[in-house]
């Protein structure tokens, strides 16, 4: 149970690096991208250890990985990209 946690916080801590590579002009500061990260995982494990029980080894960590998407996805800004005003 403590290696699961431990296994879906280190998905959610490098999901959050990721975002933060990829993504760093759209991201707020990195110490709040990569707690919403590891919550994130942890949260989606909790959800689908609940839902599932403890019969599934893989399908947790699908979970946590969506739900830490999903979560990291809350923080992007919208890009700055113009807008023409002629229309």
């Amino acid at each position: 149970m403590i290696l699961e946690a431990l296994g879906t916080a280190a998905l959610g801590l490098l999901l959050a690096w990721a975002a933060t590579v990829r993504l760093a002009h759209r991201l707020p500061n990195r110490p709040l991208v990569y707690s919403t990260g590891i919550a994130g995982a942890l949260l989606g494990d909790f959800v689908t250890h609940s839902a599932l029980g403890s019969g599934f080894t893989v399908v947790p960590f699908l979970g946590a990985a969506i739900i830490s998407a999903a979560s990291l996805s809350l923080l992007l800004r919208p890009s700055r990209a113009r807008r023409s005003l002629t229309a």
